[in-house]
C-alpha cells in the first residue's frame, strides 16, 4: 500500500487518540464486568388473575418492549446501529459484548465512569440524543433565551428534541412526531389493554396514556395514573430525565408493568397522613416549607412482571416516586412506587454481603431487610416533599430548571438524607418503632457503599458520595484501624439534619453556585472508602433480572 503524506497525518492522528483512550476489555475482562450483576430470575404469581386481565397485562409487557427501543434511539443516535453490528458477530467476543451492551443499553459501561467497551466509539455523549451531535450546551443555552415564552417552555420541557436545520438554524420537535413509528404502536397495545380490562381506573389510564403517546400531552394521563387503583399497575411513558446531562430537561422512555400486593400497600398506607406533618417539621427557615402537599400521595407495593428502556440499564430501580410533572405533583401529590421483589434481591444478592465486609462486627447483625425496605419508602416519600416550585428574583420558577444538569444528584441527596431524618421523626412520635433505630443507620451506612458502586456518573452514586463526606466530616461514620465503618449514634442524628438543612436551603433558593461549589468539594471518593470499595469486588454490584413470568 502506499502511504500519502495525508494518509501517514491521518495515520499518526488516529494512534495519538488511540493512546489516550482506555483499552477495549477483552472477552475474560468483559465477562468479569458483566458477573457484577447478579442473574436473578424474576417471576410473580398471576393465577388470582382473570383471564381477561391476563390479556391486558400481555399487552402492556408488548408495549413496554417497544420502550426499549425508544430508550435506545434516545441514549446515542447510532445505538440501534451498533446493536444490529452486535447481534452478527457470533464470536465469543461478539457475544460478551452483546451482553454487556443489552446491560447497559449502550456501548459504555455505566459503573466504570461511561468506559468505552466497543471499537471506533467515542464518548458518551451527555446530551444523549436529545440534541444536535455538533450542538454545544452554550450554544443551546443561548438559543433557548431567544425564543418566545411558550416556545422557551417547551424548549426546557420534558417532551420535545432540538434538531439542526441545513441552515444551521435550531428548532424543536415534538416526541410524538420524533419517535411516530415507536408511539404509534405502542398506542394502538395500550388501547388493547384498555379494552381488555374491567377495572376502570386501569381502563382510564391506558386509553388517556395512548392518547398522550399521539398527542405529547401527558396532563390528563398523568393525572389518572395517580387515581389508578388495580391489580395491575403499570407505568410506561417518558419520565426521568437523568441521560439529559446537560440539563435534566429531557425525559427518557421506561416501563414497570407490575402486579399490585395489595396487602403489602396497605401496611404502608399510614405514611401518607404524616406527609403534611413532616413538612411542617422540615429543619428549614419556615417560609420555605409548603403549607399544603398535594391531595393524594399514594403508596402502592408492587412486584415486577416486566421493566423496559430507563427502567431496565444498568444498575436496577428499587422503587421511584412519580410523576415529574410539577402541575400534577401540585395538585395531586406524587405516588411512591415500591418494587418489592427487586428490592429483596437486592437485599440478599448484594447487600447483605456487603455488609459483612463493610461494617464493624458489633453493627453487621444489625442489617435487616425492614430498615432497608422503609427508607427507600422513605425516600420516595421525600422526593415530594421540601422546595418544588420556587420564587428566584421576583420570578417563578422550579427547583429543576435552576440547578439544571446538577439537579438530579442533589434531589436524590435530599431524598436519601431527608428519608432518614424522616424516619427518626416517625420514631420519636411512635408511629414507627423506635427499637429500629439503630438497625435504621447502620443498614443505611451498609447501603452506602452498594449506591457508591454505582459509579460515579449516575446521580445517585453521587448523591451518596456527598451524604458520604458529609456524614464522616461530622463524625457521624467512622473508620477503625481495619478500615470498616460504623455509626456514631450520639453525632449521627444531628448530621443528617444539617445536611437537610443545606440541600433544601439550596433547592429553596435555586442556588446554581452554591449546589455546584458543594457537589464539587464533595462528589468525590475519599481514600478510606476507595481502600473499602476495593474490598468488595467479589459481592455483585447489582441484580440482573430474567423475566419469567408466564402471561
Amino acid at each position: 500500500m502506499r502511504i500519502t503524506l495525508p494518509l501517514v497525518s491521518a495515520l499518526l492522528l488516529a494512534a495519538l487518540a488511540s493512546a489516550k483512550e482506555a483499552p477495549l476489555p477483552a472477552e475474560a475482562e468483559l465477562r468479569a464486568m458483566t458477573a457484577r450483576f447478579a442473574p436473578v430470575e424474576i417471576k410473580v404469581d398471576t393465577s388470582a388473575l382473570p383471564a381477561n386481565e391476563k390479556l391486558a397485562l400481555a399487552k402492556m409487557v408488548e408495549a413496554a418492549k417497544i420502550c426499549d427501543a425508544l430508550f435506545y434511539r434516545q441514549s446515542a443516535s447510532l445505538n440501534e446501529t451498533w446493536l444490529a453490528q452486535l447481534v452478527t458477530d457470533d464470536s465469543p467476543l461478539g457475544r460478551a459484548r452483546l451482553h454487556y451492551f443489552a446491560l447497559n443499553k449502550g456501548p459504555w459501561s455505566r459503573l466504570d465512569l461511561n468506559r468505552v467497551f466497543l471499537p471506533g466509539i467515542g464518548e458518551k455523549p451527555p446530551g444523549a440524543s436529545f440534541y444536535p451531535a455538533d450542538a454545544t450546551r452554550e450554544e443551546l443555552e443561548a438559543w433557548i433565551k431567544t425564543l418566545p415564552a411558550a416556545q422557551q417552555a417547551e424548549a426546557t420541557g420534558f417532551f420535545s428534541i432540538v434538531r439542526r436545520r441545513a441552515s444551521g438554524e435550531l428548532f424543536l420537535i415534538p416526541y410524538n412526531i420524533a419517535y411516530q413509528s415507536e408511539l404509534l404502536p405502542a398506542a394502538k397495545l395500550l388501547n388493547e389493554a384498555a379494552a381488555a380490562t374491567n377495572q376502570p381506573t386501569l381502563k382510564n389510564f391506558l386509553t388517556k396514556r395512548a392518547r398522550a403517546f399521539l398527542t405529547n400531552d401527558y396532563y390528563d394521563s398523568d393525572m389518572a395514573w395517580m387515581e389508578l387503583d388495580a391489580t395491575i399497575e403499570p407505568t410506561i411513558g417518558p419520565y426521568e430525565t437523568y441521560e439529559d446531562e446537560w440539563f435534566n430537561y429531557k425525559a427518557a422512555f421506561e416501563a414497570f408493568i407490575t402486579l399490585t400486593d395489595a396487602a403489602e400497600t396497605a401496611k404502608l398506607s399510614r405514611f401518607s397522613a404524616e406527609l403534611q406533618g413532616l413538612e411542617d417539621k422540615l429543619p428549614i427557615d419556615p417560609k420555605f416549607r409548603r403549607p399544603k402537599l398535594g391531595g393524594l400521595s399514594p403508596i402502592r407495593v408492587v412486584n415486577v412482571v416486566f421493566c423496559a428502556g430507563d427502567g431496565n440499564r444498568g444498575v436496577q430501580t428499587a422503587a421511584f416516586n412519580l410523576p415529574n410533572d410539577e402541575r400534577v405533583v401540585a395538585a395531586k401529590g406524587s405516588k411512591r412506587v415500591m418494587l418489592k421483589n427487586f428490592q429483596e434481591a437486592k437485599f440478599a444478592h448484594v447487600l447483605r454481603p456487603i455488609s459483612q465486609h463493610a461494617l464493624v462486627a458489633a453493627d453487621q447483625p444489625l442489617v435487616a431487610f425492614d430498615p432497608f425496605f422503609t427508607h427507600i419508602l422513605m425516600h420516595e416519600l421525600m422526593h415530594g416533599l421540601g422546595p418544588q416550585e420556587i420564587t428566584v428574583g421576583g420570578r417563578k420558577t422550579t427547583v429543576r430548571l435552576e440547578l439544571k444538569e446538577l439537579n438530579s444528584t442533589l434531589e436524590e441527596a435530599k431524598a436519601d438524607i431527608s428519608g432518614l431524618w424522616a424516619l427518626q421523626q416517625l420514631m420519636d412520635k411512635g408511629v414507627l418503632d423506635k427499637a429500629q433505630e439503630r438497625s435504621m443507620y447502620v443498614t443505611f451506612l451498609a447501603s452506602s457503599f452498594r449506591t457508591l458502586r454505582f459509579g460515579l456518573t449516575e446521580a445517585h452514586a453521587k448523591s451518596m458520595a456527598l451524604q458520604m463526606n458529609w456524614m464522616l466530616d461530622q463524625g457521624a461514620f467512622t473508620v477503625d484501624k481495619d478500615g470498616r465503618f460504623g455509626v456514631d449514634f450520639a453525632k449521627v442524628k444531628p448530621g443528617v439534619a444539617s445536611l437537610v438543612t443545606e440541600i433544601m436551603t439550596i433547592q429553596a433558593t435555586g442556588d446554581y453556585p452554591r449546589c455546584k461549589a458543594l457537589l464539587d468539594k464533595m462528589v468525590v471518593i475519599r481514600p478510606e472508602v476507595k481502600t473499602l470499595l476495593g474490598r468488595l469486588n467479589d459481592v455483585p454490584v447489582d441484580i440482573e433480572p430474567h423475566f419469567a413470568t408466564e402471561l
